[in-house]
């Protein structure tokens, strides 16, 4: 569909302007040739016009007296197709066809002004004068007329939203991983229905609007269907419990005999924990390394504190999370991870620190965590 610009609109009032300069120009013409004797009075005359004038003759547009009027008038009706005229919301077809009807009058009975028995001059006068407000109240009600036609056109269209339309996405474009929305559009005055085609969501995806405007019902819930059905595993933070999770949960009831290992489906929630299964958020078989005890020693602290979150790097936010990393380690690597929980960390944190360090110290990776402690600890047993 072509698109409509500001070039577009420049170029079309420019072609139209010059047609009404055209028309102008032919009356001009056929006022030099039927008072011709007027401006040779006046000395208004020259060889070069009076030769432009035999060319102009020759091409038969003299031939009757009425036939160059028709052809300033039909230029004129052109330049009027796409005259916008003045806003005004009392405008009606009576006002313009008045303005037409007495202008074709006035300009074609102007011809009677040359059967005036009075001198060249007067009548030459007389004859454009009547002629040219004849042409100018057509062009008035022409002008009128156009605006009205455009305005009855445009009446359904307040707020211009044809020409805001283009043709968008109508096909569905899948694969393995896509994501595609149905969505419905506007297009010459029909609501066709279309798809939006996330074709590689891995690059990022991001659902912006106010609380109530839709995010979870057009775009996330459709995202968790789709990608269960293309047996992706899901982790779905439900702030509203339990709207999305009714739909993960139903989701994986329809689909989960697609996938070539049958999934699981669990919930984690700390406000009714009637409705919750249990996890372990220090799982030893998670840790692969002394960072990843660091992770969750930061993690949990930041959580309990959110004040440190703007301290990070402090000695006094550091130190905690060092000592809770070299408590989760140990028991990470001590029996396995046999009681590497946050209620034994809790416990273990609590023991004396005689006892506490002599543990501690028996693990190799945590003792540059835990000799400061221990520097501290025996430089106030001495001190005492």
């Amino acid at each position: 569909m072509a698109m409509q610009t500001g070039e577009n609109e420049q170029a079309l009032r420019k072609i139209l302007d010059m047609t009404r300069l055209i028309s102008i120009v032919i009356l001009t013409i056929h006022f030099y040739y039927y008072c011709y004797n007027a401006f040779y009075n006046w000395g208004w005359t020259s060889s070069f016009s009076d030769g432009l004038l035999g060319n102009i003759r020759n091409t038969g547009m003299f031939t009757n007296f009425h036939k160059s009027k028709f052809i300033v008038l039909g230029f004129l009706l052109i330049s009027l197709l796409g005259a916008k005229g003045r806003k005004d919301e009392k405008l009606g077809y009576k006002t313009a066809f008045a303005y037409l009807i007495t202008g074709m009058s006035v300009y074609f009975i102007s011809y009677f002004a040359l059967l005036v028995n009075t001198n060249i001059t007067t009548i030459a006068m007389l004859y454009m004068a009547i002629t040219s407000i004849g042409l100018l109240l057509i062009l008035s009600g022409g002008t009128l007329l156009s605006r009205i036609i455009k305005n009855r056109h445009n009446s359904k269209d307040i707020f211009n939203k044809e020409n805001e339309t283009f043709p968008q996405e109508e096909r569905l474009l899948e694969n393995e991983y896509s994501i595609n929305l149905p969505a419905q559009y506007y297009l010459k005055d029909k609501i066709r229905k279309s798809w939006i085609n996330i074709i590689n969501p891995f690059r990022a995806l991001m659902v912006l609007g106010t609380p109530g405007s839709g995010k979870s019902y057009f775009v996330i819930r459709h995202v968790i269907t789709q990608h269960i059905k293309k047996g992706f595993t899901m982790f779905v933070y439900d702030f509203k419990f339990d709207d999305l999770s009714k739909i993960a949960y139903n989701t994986w009831l329809k689909y989960k005999h697609l996938y070539p290992k049958p999934p699981k489906f669990y919930v984690i929630n700390f406000d009714d924990l009637t409705r919750t299964h249990r996890c372990n958020p220090l799982e030893p078989s998670a840790m692969t390394d002394i960072t990843d005890a660091a992770e969750s020693a930061r993690t949990i602290l930041m959580g309990l504190n959110r004040e440190w979150i703007k301290k990070q790097g402090d000695f006094f936010v550091e130190s905690p999370i060092n000592f809770l990393t070299a408590i989760i380690w140990y028991l990470c690597k001590y029996r396995d991870g046999e009681y590497c929980t946050l209620p034994h960390v809790i416990e273990l944190m609590q023991v004396d620190y005689d006892n506490l360090f002599t543990l501690l110290r028996t693990e190799k990776e945590i003792e540059v965590l835990i000799n400061p402690f221990v520097n501290a600890y025996l430089n106030d047993v001495m001190e005492q």
